[in-house]
């Protein structure tokens, strides 16, 4: 399945990665840039700032995962790789992404079914078929059978680390890598829309009568390929969300999903009419011009590379009319990408 392109074009410049936390860049989490894009026009402010942007209530849903060491040294046929741990499956195997050590920028394209990886205090992975479709050779993921004498949770903690990409030139630790809302463990990667709140600024919005409630998604790796769908994702929807949802709807006012995932997670538990009910379980919901959103209204976000299937998500979300110009006018005025960055909120209404 490839997905449709997304109408945002841009073109990043040389400098625009944030390659480092921003308290390493000398400012608080909620310091980094915040851009809103409304049809109105764009306002810059910083993320400190949400409040003055966010009414009375509205809902800001959040997720609330943790992120996990998914990050493991390996060895395959003698020769050594990097393995990042996605996606726990129901029958205990997992999804994996398998890569060339260091910083490198994308993943092996030969593995084949059968590979045996050696993984560090004896353990190892049996690949044994593409992911999500088997047979596909040159896939990017791959369900595996790990073979460990505890449970996979229990020794990434003891001998993984966090995903780290090639931008990101030195190692942090995983503190770095959750958010204030991070209860439930099982990302491999950050729900890093959420990363700029602090305890204070939750307060303070909280304090103007802005509604915050948490959903679950548990996040693959990211380095999906431009065209690739997202993979499937384990989710769930407490009923006190779905209740606080319908409520914010029914008063008129704006549902404001943090992050890609908080929206795909809301989405699914969404009937036709808009009506969201407690759900748990896989979402393999693609949001874009075939599926808009019936939920969310606006949303807050980091920067997403072009051609990506999140852009699609923030064109079902705000329109190509809000996500447009604000990506032209962060490449203009510098803004950063990726988990450490800076920050978007796009409202529709």
């Amino acid at each position: 399945m490839r997905l449709a392109t997304p109408g945002t074009r841009f073109t990043r410049l040389p400098g625009s990665d944030a390659d480092r936390p921003p308290e390493a860049r000398g400012i608080a989490r909620d310091q980094v840039r915040l851009l809103v894009s409304r049809p109105s026009g764009i306002t810059h402010a910083a993320f400190a700032e949400l409040g003055d942007y966010v009414e009375a209530g509205d809902l800001l849903v959040v997720n609330n995962s943790a992120t996990i060491a998914a990050a493991v040294d390996g060895r395959r046929r003698g020769e050594p790789i990097a393995v990042h741990f996605s996606t726990s499956l129901d029958d205990g195997s997992w999804v994996v992404e398998l890569r060339p050590p260091g910083r490198a920028t994308g993943h092996l394209d030969d593995v084949a079914v059968g590979d045996w990886i050696e993984l560090p205090d004896g353990a190892g992975l049996l690949v044994r078929e593409s992911f999500p479709m088997p047979g596909r050779a040159g896939s990017r993921l791959w369900r595996a059978r790990v073979a460990v004498e505890v449970a996979v949770p229990a020794y990434l903690e003891r001998v993984g680390r966090p995903i780290r990409y090639a931008y990101v030139p030195d190692p942090w630790p995983l503190a770095a890598y959750q958010t204030v809302f991070a209860a439930v463990p099982g990302s491999a990667e950050m729900a890093s829309a959420a990363r700029p709140f602090t305890t204070d600024l939750v307060t303070a919005l909280v304090s103007r009568g802005i509604a915050v409630a948490p959903v679950t998604l548990h996040a693959g790796v990211s380095s999906a390929e431009a065209g690739e769908p997202p993979a499937p994702e384990r989710y769930a929807v407490p009923a006190a969300t779905a209740q606080l949802v319908n409520l914010t709807r029914a008063n008129g006012r704006r549902v404001i999903a943090v992050g890609t995932t908080a929206t795909r997670a809301l989405e699914t538990a969404a009937g036709a009419t808009g009506s969201v009910t407690a759900a748990t379980g896989w979402t393999d919901l693609v949001l874009g011009p075939e599926r808009g959103t019936r939920v969310v209204d606006g949303i807050v976000t980091g920067w997403h590379d072009a051609g990506a299937s999140h852009l699609l998500l923030l064109e079902a979300v705000a329109g190509l009319e809000v996500v447009q110009p604000a990506y032209a006018a962060a490449v203009a005025s510098g803004y950063l990408w990726h988990e450490f960055g800076d920050s978007a909120l796009l409202l529709r209404r």
